[in-house]
């Protein structure tokens, strides 16, 4: 291809992009689960406009499309909730997802004041747990059930200020 992905703040122009994207990543989710009902699947424009609108959305690009996305906002006890990160098919299995977590949390750090990082996954999602895992977030109580089929794991890591703003500066 010759280019290289870069990651940034995505802008409400990249709002219908990031929803596109999001449909075609939680597809196998939805296979996965049996329920084409997920959130991710459902959610309308406007309402990831307030997402962008109300917390960090990065997105990574590979010339002029959008190939990834992540979010998250933090709360006020300094607990980071991140959320909906996506890889394009096509380049999953090459460490953007990684690099998008890295950069996200490092914003979320430094602009934020994050003291803890939160996220969660089905739990029959074993190469996202695999992921999370290997990037240091460890599960923090039960699986929650959402259904009959589905289970959520909470996986939560500390913040850890230095490092993770190293990592965005170097990917950003």
């Amino acid at each position: 291809m010759g280019m290289s992905v870069t990651i940034s703040t995505a802008d409400d122009g990249d709002a219908e992009r990031i929803l596109k994207l999001q449909y075609l990543c939680y597809q196998g989710e939805a296979e996965l689960y049996g329920d084409y009902t997920i959130e991710p699947l459902t959610q309308t424009l406007d309402e990831l406009r307030a997402e962008l609108a109300g917390g960090i959305v990065l997105v990574a690009r590979l010339g002029e499309e959008v190939v990834g996305s992540v979010r998250g906002a933090v709360d006020d006890d300094g607990t980071a909730r991140i959320g909906k990160l996506i890889v394009h098919p096509r380049l999953q299995r090459h460490g953007l997802g990684g690099r998008l977590l890295a950069a996200l949390e490092g914003r979320l750090a430094a602009e934020a004041e994050a003291k803890r990082y939160r996220l969660f996954t089905g739990h029959r999602s074993q190469v996202n747990l695999r992921m999370y895992r290997k990037l240091g977030y460890e599960q923090v109580g039960a699986a929650e059930p959402v259904t009959r089929r589905l289970s959520l794991v909470h996986m939560e890591k500390p913040a850890t200020r230095g490092a993770d703003e190293t990592s965005y500066a170097a990917t950003a």
